[in-house]
């Protein structure tokens, strides 16, 4: 009920318009789950007897990311996942330096 409560708060439903909840309320004695369907049409079902609402909130917005990181990537005509050769992860990564004052009036 507490995660039913936080995906109803105005903010909530504000910061996603198009997610849709449905409620199916249990009389048996089936510990409480939650079952998210993501744009993709992955299912996810959370264990609501032993993770917090808040977690729970946390790991579809966190999969709410990667997913639109995918999509990012896709529409930019690359391939999912994205494949980093071992030599490139052994790199050292180039240092970014501060632009100067006198830079930024340019």
């Amino acid at each position: 009920m507490e995660f039913l409560a936080q995906c109803s708060a105005g903010t909530a439903r504000d910061s996603n318009p198009s997610c849709q909840v449905e409620v199916k309320r249990r009389t048996d004695d089936h510990p409480p789950q939650i079952k998210v369907t993501f744009v993709n049409g992955v299912e996810e079902v959370f264990d609501a007897s032993i993770t917090s609402a808040q977690s729970i909130r946390s790991l579809i917005l966190d999969k709410g990311r990667y997913l639109e990181i995918e999509q990012m990537f896709r529409d930019g005509g690359h391939g999912w996942p994205i494949i980093i050769p071992e030599q490139e992860l052994h790199e050292p990564v180039p240092s970014i330096k501060p632009r100067k004052a006198e830079d930024k009036k340019q």
